[in-house]
């Protein structure tokens, strides 16, 4: 039995005993340091806020959760790549275009990271980005509004991983494909992956003003899978840094087969170097097909574009621009310390964790400290790029944050557990059970050029016994810990939304002092928009007809519609005349084949609507506001296609 297959079946082993532990419903309490007054540090009471906002990914609910920190009170649900029937994001007119992608409306996607614009390395409260994996798509949320103002689809691009991280100064923010796939999708046999296929980075311009992306360039790598990445900050700043796995460019049973090499690889790429040479010209622009979906606050509407073509490089385009670091073994985490000197790798089969030292890396690419090449792309002696090893750090590192006291964190997926450890001596200081099978892990600010390192957030993929059960479906677990002293020590679990694979996280004034409260609604610039009750109106166009209505409380205006015919396509132009923060008003009709609207104060929602059949129909605002909320209802009569109802509407004037 050679070595490899020896620590397969090691891995293997471990994994089933451990699996085995947490299926009997055994505490495993050793080991975990429980805080004494871990009530009283994560209690804010009533009227009082929460020092941290924190972002969480949805993972598979498509969504973005945010939730208050130390409390770990959910705010808010972020409808972003899904339909959210509460609000009609998704559903209504304005923002169906959302949705929209170059394979048609997709009304679902897998979001797995998160992350906060940054100004000199920072957290700046701007904007959050969240990446889509499915259909590859980066949205864009507006941190003033919390709504989801713009995504931008990825060609080239299967599994949009690696993303939506940004540089710096947000100046990009990149997405790295999981599965190599060929350029524009092209038909070739899946057993010629080596020959046809291709790893897609790609590098999403953000302007500084509007925060508006478009894409700037793609780099076309070999076919391996890109996981994870992060930009490089103070020296390293003008770097990227992307881990990968697959160096075996496999194609079938993965588990195996990809796992053969003792290492893959992080891959470090010169963007600004790039940056120069696309202005000498270098770079191909090929076609393809995307969309670039915006939301415009002024007209509460969406629209989407379908771009055609993408600027592509090639490695032998841009010479010494890229550089594969060897790393152990199938690489998940490429984490920056907040220094920008280290660069942490998380290989998920490794025994150790592998830190890498950007200034020994420059000093490598000046001497050709080369162990050969792949497709054109120097591959780094491990040696020469290396800082040190954390040694014995247990079973499945994962991914590494940063305090500001210069310490690390890193989560251990296998073993189930948190170490901590000194970023200058590489030795661990303490280590804290999880519960169970932690992924991701996140420190305000534990990935940025200044955490602030008062907790640690951990999010568990397994739940079994922390809560009450809820049948055989089970939501998703976070940890707070305390790391403000020498020992970690838990504070609080709280379930979470959807399958969080990442967080962000920084403090609350960042955010809450530049909060929208309502639309002006002499602002508003929707084409339907109704601004005065004595504006109401219903007009017929063929057989389309447009309602335009008002709410206001207690009262939809017009409360009493005549002449709709079935067959109609009725779209009810729904504007909410409040001028006061925290006053939506909802509308729904019987047999609505959409959500309901939830209007903010200033805002005008569209609900397409189609009767069927003759009859009437009563419709109601959806969302409580006020002690008359249910007397604000009326009736919609919809007769025949052959009959000849004259249109009427009454307009409360």
């Amino acid at each position: 039995m050679n070595n490899l297959t020896k620590n397969l079946l090691y891995v293997f082993v471990l994994t089933v005993l451990i699996s085995v532990s947490i299926g009997c419903g055994g505490k495993k309490e050793k080991g975990t340091l429980i805080e004494s007054d871990a009530a009283s540090k994560v209690y804010v009471e009533p009227g009082k806020f929460d020092e941290f906002y924190a972002f969480i990914s949805g993972g598979f609910s498509g969504q973005m959760s945010v939730y208050g920190l130390p409390s770990g009170r959910l705010l808010k649900v972020v409808p972003v790549f899904s339909q959210n029937p509460e609000n009609g994001y998704g559903y209504t007119e304005e923002t169906k275009p959302m949705l929209m992608t170059s394979r048609g409306f997709i009304p679902w996607d897998d979001s797995h990271h998160s992350e906060l614009s940054m100004k000199d390395g920072a957290p700046d409260g701007r904007w959050i980005f969240l990446n889509g994996n499915n259909t590859p798509r980066i949205a864009r949320i507006n941190l003033s509004t919390f709504r989801t103002e713009e995504i931008i689809e990825i060609p080239n691009s299967a599994g949009n991983h690696s993303s939506p991280f940004t540089t710096a100064n947000s100046e990009y923010v990149v997405a790295g494909t999981r599965f190599s796939v060929p350029p524009d999708n092209k038909d070739f046999p899946i057993n010629t992956y080596q020959e046809n296929f291709k790893g897609a980075l790609s590098f999403i311009k953000v302007d500084q003003n509007t925060g508006n992306m478009n894409i700037a360039f793609q780099i076309m790598t070999p076919p391996f899978d890109y996981d994870l990445s992060h930009a490089g900050k103070g020296p390293s700043d003008g770097w990227f840094f992307f881990s990968c796995y697959n160096s075996e460019q496999a194609y079938t049973l993965l588990e195996k087969n990809s796992t053969q090499k003792d290492k893959d690889f992080i891959l470090a790429v010169n963007w600004k170097k790039i940056e120069d040479f696309i202005k000498q010209g270098k770079g191909t622009d090929k076609a393809t097909a995307y969309t670039h979906n915006i939301l415009n606050e002024k007209t509460h509407t969406a629209t989407s574009e379908l771009i055609k073509t993408v600027k592509v490089l090639n490695p032998a385009d841009i010479p010494g621009a890229l550089f594969y670091m060897p790393c152990p073994k199938s690489p998940h985490g490429a984490d920056v310390d907040p220094t920008g000197e280290y660069i942490v790798g998380g290989g998920k089969l490794a025994t150790v964790i592998p830190v890498f030292s950007y200034t020994k890396m420059t000093k490598a690419i000046e001497s050709k400290s080369y162990d050969g090449e792949i497709q054109g792309i120097p591959v780094l002696k491990y040696e020469s790029v290396l800082s040190g090893e954390v040694k014995e750090p247990g079973l499945g590192p994962l991914h590494t944050e940063f305090d500001d006291k210069g310490f690390a964190y890193t989560s251990m997926f296998v073993s189930s557990e948190v170490i901590k450890w000194k970023l200058d001596t590489k030795e661990i200081v303490d280590r804290m059970a999880a519960f169970y099978s932690v992924g991701h892990i996140m420190i305000p600010g534990g990935d940025s050029k200044k955490p602030w390192g008062k907790y640690l957030l951990i999010m568990n993929k397994i739940t079994k016994d922390r809560f009450l059960p809820t049948g055989p479906e089970l939501n998703q677990s976070a940890q707070l810990i305390d790391i403000s002293g020498d020992k970690m020590k838990l504070l609080l679990d709280f379930p979470t939304v959807g399958e969080p694979h990442y967080a962000q996280s920084l403090k609350a004034d960042l955010i809450s002092k530049n909060q929208l409260k309502i639309y002006k609604i002499e602002e508003n610039n929707h084409p339907f928009v109704t601004k005065s009750e004595k504006d109401a109106r219903v007009e017929r166009k063929g057989n389309e007809v447009h309602v335009y209505m008002t709410t206001i409380r207690s009262h939809l205006t017009p409360d009493n519609i005549e002449g709709i015919k079935a067959g109609d396509e009725v779209y009810f132009h729904v504007t909410n005349l409040e001028q006061d923060w925290d006053i939506p008003h909802g509308f729904t009709i019987l047999g609505s084949q959409a959500a309901e609207l939830l209007i903010m104060p200033g805002e005008t929602c569209t609900m397409k609507w189609i009767p069927k059949d003759a009859g009437i129909y009563p419709f109601y605002c959806t969302d409580f506001c006020s002690a008359l909320h249910q007397e604000m209802q009326g009736y919609l009569r919809v007769s025949s296609k052959e009959s000849n109802v004259q249109l009427y509407f009454n307009s409360n004037k």
